[in-house]
């Protein structure tokens, strides 16, 4: 056998596992880029926690939070609430606070069994000086909802959901 067909026919192996292996990724789950657009308010940057809600307005799960000094935390006082019941460790999802104006970018997956089955996504906020809002935004959990541009209602002018 040549030296060159045999690199070829390594190539082959190698592109036909490779292609095996992205099939088999976890089809259970849904991949998103989400851009979260501030007003333009004057102040400091704003604290959000990102959380899935159960179809009975209870907290599930701390998808992402926004601002890193644990001393702000109670300013976001529902989600406080559920994390003082239920302490989590949050150095993993993390970001710092966003200002107004600016935009952040996050990264998240659902599981595709909460996708359409009355979940949703809420967007609390809060910045000093300034009004807490605990729905500043809540999106339920649709395909059809991640797809559109989703208005604020606070400090965040608007969501908006890409898949990734």
């Amino acid at each position: 056998m040549s030296y060159l067909y045999k690199l070829v026919l390594i190539f082959l192996t190698l592109t036909s596992m490779g292609q095996t292996a992205a099939f088999a990724q976890n089809t259970n789950v849904s991949r998103y880029k989400c851009m979260i657009q501030m007003t333009n308010y004057v102040g400091d940057g704003a604290y959000i926690v990102i959380s899935l809600i159960d179809g009975k307005g209870a907290y599930e799960k701390t998808l992402y939070v926004l601002g890193s000094n644990k001393k702000w935390y109670s300013s976001l006082k529902e989600w406080s609430k559920y994390v003082a019941q239920r302490p989590t460790k949050l150095s993993g999802i993390t970001g710092a606070s966003v200002p107004g104006g600016d935009r952040s970018v996050q990264y998240f997956e659902f599981d595709n069994s909460k996708m359409n089955a009355g979940y949703k996504i809420r967007f609390e906020t809060a910045v000093e000086d300034k009004a807490y809002y605990l729905k500043d935004l809540e999106i339920p959990l649709t395909t059809e909802n991640l797809s559109i541009k989703n208005e604020g209602t606070g400090v965040i002018r608007f969501v908006r959901f890409t898949p990734n």
